[in-house]
């Protein structure tokens, strides 16, 4: 082998061991740490938890309300976490306390006694034991998910619900003026007797039924099991009575008006209303509207122009003026000009003939002249007098009577003396203006015989005398007048309307008026005329009897 054959072995030999070196210095030198020497004829072993570990991580998930992390240490983590996150969003807890003591294991299962302790929003404490079991598999410890790892009554097709408490002893919660049930208690709440009754008011009735209850003490909500429609199976937790018995609320409705309204406003396919109040209390009798009208609540705060409905505030405003007495003979001719204005009847002229007259013929010409010479502010003065610029706040219940505003001259006055130009009506505020004259005095009007209502802008009712004289005119316009179909139903008085709108070319149909201690007003929209509400108000009547 010649000499430079071996320098170039020997080179390439030396060169190995420094690249042998240099890997073992790599090796060796910090940033990992060194593996441990793997015994002779054995294989390296990762450490597991223990059940008890796995056991105590989730209870400690649990208690945490971190329901993701105890579902990944079950068997079923897609189910457990659907459970767990229910019963939480059920409950609505402001805490939860769950405690165990150390599993009991074998080598293949651990047993774990839960204690739940949760912490109601209600401020109840439902406390309960659960059991769960461990499993071991492929080295691993795992809870065995099942519902009754929640509650242990908690299987398939059961659920948790969480219901107000029930009084003991008060099975109606809502009754009427005379004592017939509206709502009763049932799981859940208060629930309608009759789903169809009042639905206008129903969300009042509720309110103020399930507020009469907690102010009596009636308890903390309960826990229920129910099945997969809701009903209830079992009591969990709280008492099904409270331990105070508790009187149900007595509203100021009658079932019976409320009926007889409500059929009487589905007489007819146009948009209805009807709001009746008793004038001697203020108690609101019913509140109806056909389904034509939809569900907003325009008999309560639906405004419209009143029409001829109006001239009892005109008539009023001129009586309170002395300007013309119930039998002052006036003009009445089919038209007038006044000031810029053009006045027309509705196709007829009476000649001279007295107030009374012109008011249960309902015309408008003689109603025209008169606020003519009525300061502008005249007629929302009288409007004030009978409650349409008052404001009362009745618990559960969004009213509007009325705007009546001062007219900016004399042809804006004269449009809105027969209820035209910008005076605006509710239905609500007509029934309280009939109401107004019937007792003779403000009305204050309200739901409930013992749940007030704020009076946040009253208003005091005209002159007695100015009253006598109301009560005159609305009544000849049953007996002698445009409302002469209502006649046969007993002593009725009141008085008719047709509000023309839009274009002038359609018009509402209004009657207000009253019997006996039961005010009322009825608006037919788009009806043409005012006979559509007065065949109303007489479907209304012939019910009451």
């Amino acid at each position: 082998m010649s000499t430079t054959r071996k320098r170039w072995i020997l080179s390439l030999g030396g060169l190995a061991v420094v690249v042998c070196l240099g890997l073992a210095v790599y090796v060796l030198l910090p940033g990992d740490p060194p593996r441990p020497a793997a015994a002779t004829g054995s294989t390296a072993v990762t450490p597991t938890r223990t059940a008890g570990q796995v056991g105590t991580e989730f209870v400690s998930a649990l208690s945490a309300r971190r329901y993701r992390t105890a579902a990944q240490l079950t068997d079923d983590p897609v189910a457990a976490e659907a459970q767990l996150t229910k019963a939480d969003t059920t409950l609505q807890p402001s805490s939860l306390v769950v405690s165990a003591p150390p599993a009991t294991e074998t080598a293949t299962e651990a047993t774990l006694q839960l204690k739940y302790d949760w912490q109601l929003a209600s401020g109840g404490v439902w406390e309960y034991a659960s059991v769960v079991t461990l499993v071991k598999k492929d080295t691993r410890w795992r809870v065995r998910w099942a519902p009754t790892a929640v509650h242990p009554k908690l299987v398939e097709g059961r659920q948790l619900a969480l219901l107000a408490p029930v009084p003991r002893g008060a099975v109606n919660a809502v009754v009427d003026r005379d004592g017939k049930p509206v709502l009763t208690w049932q799981a859940g709440g208060p629930k309608a007797v009759d789903p169809a009754f009042a639905p206008l008011l129903m969300p009042a009735l509720r309110g103020n039924a399930t507020g009469a209850a907690q102010d009596e003490g009636a308890g903390t909500n309960r826990v229920a099991l129910v099945d997969a429609a809701g009903k209830e199976v079992e009591n969990l937790f709280g008492t099904v009575g409270a331990p105070v018995s508790v009187e149900p609320k007595k509203s100021t409705l009658s079932v019976r008006t409320q009926a007889a309204a409500q059929a009487a406003v589905d007489t007819v396919s146009a948009p209805a209303y009807l709001v009746a109040i008793q004038p001697s209390t203020g108690g609101i009798l019913a509140v109806a509207q056909n389904s034509a009208a939809g569900t907003a609540p325009k008999a309560l705060n639906g405004l419209y122009p009143p029409g001829s409905t109006f001239k009892v505030v005109t008539a009023a405003a001129v009586l309170g003026a002395g300007t013309a007495g119930v039998d002052t003979v006036l003009p009445c001719p089919g038209s007038q000009v006044i000031g810029t204005r053009t006045i027309r009847n509705a196709d007829f002229e009476l000649g001279p003939v007295p107030l009374r007259t012109a008011f249960a013929k309902s015309c408008n010409t003689t109603f025209a002249a008169l606020a003519a010479g009525l300061p502008l502010d005249a007629l929302p003065r009288a409007a004030a007098q009978f409650g349409l610029a008052a404001d009362f706040e009745i618990p559960g219940l969004t009213t509007e009577t009325g705007r009546v505003d001062a007219a900016a001259g004399v042809p804006a006055q004269v449009e809105n003396s027969i209820g035209q130009g910008t005076v605006q009506v509710s239905p609500f505020g007509l029934a309280l203006m009939a109401a107004t004259v019937a007792k003779g005095s403000a009305v204050t009007p309200g739901l409930f015989t013992d749940v007030r209502t704020t009076v946040k802008v009253g208003y005091q009712g005209p002159s007695g005398a100015t009253t006598t004289a109301l009560r005159t005119m609305m009544r000849e316009v049953v007996t002698a007048g445009r409302g002469e179909a209502l006649r046969q139903y007993g002593a009725v008085a009141g008085k008719t309307g047709t509000a023309q709108f839009g274009d002038g070319s359609t018009a509402h149909g209004w009657f207000a008026g009253y019997r006996g201690d039961v005010a009322f007003a009825v608006l037919v929209e788009d009806a043409g005329a005012a006979a559509p509400a007065v065949g109303v108000t007489g479907k209304f009547l012939g019910a009451l009897g």
